[in-house]
């Protein structure tokens, strides 16, 4: 079942009706050639962005760096804290940060915004939860906590235009397992997990265009 899950998730066509987080970047991404990667995980989206030509994955957590190396997603990596990167400005057509900022105390994460649309040409590409969920620091990594909450208000005060993401809130809750993995149910609050995970995709359709009771949000700043 979670294979057939994950192959329905990447359906283009489904997408086109329910967007996922890997339909809107390919979308956003589409006039960028070069992109920078914050926090750049395991596993970044970015690699199902085949026309992104040149980019910079930056990764703290040696176990993360050493798995998205393995599957090269990334021109090339930076093993650093976010708060403690340099670059010129207008390095990048694009910097995106997806599911970071939750992980950084609120003043930091303003900090960095700031920073990224100093580096970045074109856009800049948030991905984060709608408001503060609690999570523990899964994958014994201390990184994982979350220390902030960016909802939707939060993100147009600062220039952002949001679209919703993972469907309605209230059926999502801080993941109970001890690792994030590929499993896209855990997240889930009711049981059957399966069950409610697809109501949570079909409400999807809604959430996108209302992105206040959404899950998750997608946000943009163009420059």
């Amino acid at each position: 079942m979670k294979k057939l899950i994950a192959k329905l998730y990447h359906n283009r066509i489904i997408n086109s009706f329910f967007p996922t987080v890997v339909y809107c970047l390919r979308r956003e991404l589409k006039d960028c050639r070069s992109v920078l990667d914050l926090g750049c995980g395991p596993s970044s989206p970015l690699q199902f962005c085949q026309n992104v030509k040149e980019s910079v994955g930056v990764e703290i957590f040696d176990r993360y760096l050493a798995e998205s190396k393995a599957k090269k997603i990334h021109s090339r990596y930076l093993k650093k804290k976010i708060e403690d990167l340099d670059f010129p400005e207008n390095s990048f057509d694009a910097v995106i940060m997806i599911e970071v900022l939750e992980h950084l105390p609120s003043p930091v994460g303003r900090k960095i915004i700031k920073l990224a649309e100093k580096w970045a040409k074109k856009k800049v590409i948030i991905t984060s939860p709608n408001g503060f969920i609690k999570q523990k620091a899964v994958d014994n990594n201390p990184w994982q906590k979350h220390l902030s909450g960016w909802d939707f208000a939060k993100m147009k005060s600062l220039g952002f235009k949001s679209h919703g993401l993972a469907g309605v809130k209230f059926l999502r809750q801080e993941v109970e397992n001890d690792t994030m993995g590929d499993d896209l149910t855990s997240s889930i609050r009711l049981k059957p997990r399966t069950f409610w995970f697809i109501i949570a995709s079909l409400s999807q359709f809604f959430t996108y265009r209302f992105p206040a009771g959404a899950f998750e949000l997608f946000s943009v700043k163009k420059k």
